[in-house]
């Protein structure tokens, strides 16, 4: 057997968070939605990671970055969700979605059964070896995508302050990192195949 919900939202970023904002606003029932998440932490808003969160003093850290920040709403921490009978199902990760059935399973065999399935997974970040590079799992060799890449690159610009790094991509997120590595006094060379940022 396994869980029923009318709503499933599979993925615990942003959009999952203001998601939920919105059915919280138009009076969900208490049972009827769920978030599932491979994550740990309720949803959050992401852009803060390239932002306070990599900075060396007052670094922003969750709750301040749960969604739904720019609502004037109080955010969706996971005390929130509760009060209004939203299920977290976190740290877990759907295996495979049957869409005929409206069934789930998620990677420890659970079944999860909805009315409605919102998949909101949003992107990922590339790795090395999609470029035909070899080295992701080298220890100087960061991503930036979800709070544990976040905590994992702190604590490598930590590791060797006037150290030197290179941002591999020059769009919002590429040039966020570099200025927080800058910041935090590292020297930064950025590579990325525009000929502008």
């Amino acid at each position: 057997m396994g869980r029923a919900f009318v709503y499933v939202i599979v993925g615990g970023g942003v959009a999952a968070g203001y998601a939920a904002h919105e059915f919280i606003r138009r009076g969900i029932s208490p049972g009827e939605l769920c978030i599932i998440s491979e994550e740990p932490v309720a949803p959050y808003e992401r852009p803060a990671l390239s932002k306070g969160y990599l900075l060396p003093e007052a670094r922003s850290r969750l709750p301040s970055f749960h969604c739904c920040v720019g609502t004037n709403e109080e955010r969706l921490t996971p005390k929130r969700y509760k009060e209004h009978g939203i299920e977290l199902i976190l740290s877990t990760r759907v295996k495979s979605a049957d869409v005929r059935r409206k069934a789930l399973v998620t990677a420890t065999g659970e079944t999860i059964s909805y009315k409605y399935l919102i998949v909101a997974t949003g992107a990922r970040a590339l790795k090395l070896e999609e470029f035909g590079v070899n080295g992701s799992d080298a220890s100087n060799v960061c991503y930036l995508r979800d709070v544990a890449d976040a905590d994992r690159l702190v604590t490598v610009m930590q590791s060797c302050p006037g150290g030197n790094a290179v941002v591999i991509g020059g769009g919002y997120i590429g040039m966020e990192c570099a200025a927080s590595l800058v910041i935090n006094k590292l020297n930064v060379t950025m590579v990325f195949p525009e000929a502008h940022c």
